[in-house]
């Protein structure tokens, strides 16, 4: 999983960031989405990514605001949406940091080889042998070694604990159904493991495991982990 490139959408359009995040996880990649500029920031809190899709019209903090304010602090790579196409605008969006600038509406295959040729430009830290670790409130996830830890210490998982953890922590923020965590960590049609795994996760990652804040159920999709 660590040597997939890890990608968030940040779009307040739900149809269009749904959408999004379907055809880049089609196409190999992790991803992760967020409402709005405020979402992003959450995630950005207990992850890292290897690239962002970001649009820029958005309600509250604009995707140029966003721009700025991580250019200040984080390197990720930024691939501007914007339904204005002006030369001014792009400009703008440069100016401000961002990697590249992509005009609504676009062709998809647009979108993945702007994607494609901005990823290789960029070295990305899983490259280096450096692990990718996900923040669950006071634990660290490291993903890559299937590792929980709180502070110094090791907290035990199972070997299917752990693979189920990986799966939601490689796509945290993002709601995945019963089937397809079933059919990723290897239980297939079995959904009922999937809920007695995320029941046993809950009681090692939650205070409260009959109120999760971590390990989230959304009634009728399915769970999401909530890092940072």
């Amino acid at each position: 999983m660590s040597d997939r490139a890890h990608i968030l959408v940040v779009d307040d359009d739900t149809r269009l960031r749904q959408l999004l995040g379907k055809y880049l996880r089609d196409h190999g990649y992790v991803v992760s989405t967020a409402a709005d500029a405020e979402d992003a920031r959450q995630h950005l809190r207990g992850l890292q990514f290897d690239l962002i899709v970001l649009d820029i019209m958005m309600p509250g903090e604009s995707g140029l605001e966003l721009t700025r304010w991580l250019r200040g602090q984080n390197p990720v790579p930024i691939l501007l949406l914007t339904a204005m196409g002006e030369v001014e605008d792009r400009i703008h969006g440069l100016e401000a940091g961002a990697d590249d600038y992509l005009a609504k509406p676009f062709e998809p295959r647009e979108l993945l080889l702007r994607i494609s040729s901005i990823l290789r430009r960029v070295p990305r830290d899983t490259d280096d042998g450096l692990p990718m670790e996900v923040r669950i409130g006071p634990f660290v996830f490291d993903i890559k070694r299937g590792e929980l830890r709180r502070g110094g210490e090791i907290v035990h998982l199972t070997t299917a604990e752990s693979a189920l953890l990986g799966v939601l922590a490689g796509e945290a923020g993002t709601v995945l159904s019963r089937e397809e965590l079933g059919s990723r960590t290897g239980n297939g049609g079995n959904l009922r493991t999937v809920d007695v795994q995320v029941t046993r996760l809950r009681k090692k990652l939650e205070d409260d495991p009959r109120a999760p804040r971590h390990l989230q159920t959304v009634r009728g999709r399915g769970y999401l982990l909530r890092a940072g």
